[in-house]
């Protein structure tokens, strides 16, 4: 079972990936949302941390930024 903190730190995560990888395309919150097939602000609710995100929509993001899943969980920062 996944503790409160666990869980935090994977959103934390994926938040920071998303906008990390999505700056560097140089496209907004906006553009990177609708080219996923999301609702406008899906994008700035995941990067904040207030949207849960499902596996599903987790690969879109992935697909549409050009990586694996696995590479919006990784800690970039601590490596």
């Amino acid at each position: 079972m996944q503790t409160k903190e666990q869980s935090t730190e994977a959103r934390a995560l994926l938040a920071a990936n998303v906008q990390e990888l999505r700056t560097k395309m140089g496209v907004s919150q906006e553009k990177l949302a609708e080219m996923a097939g999301f609702h406008r602000t899906y994008v700035s609710q995941v990067e904040r941390r207030v949207a849960n995100a499902t596996v599903d929509n987790v690969q879109k993001l992935a697909n549409t930024l050009g990586v694996p899943v696995q590479r919006l969980f990784e800690d970039v920062k601590s490596a």
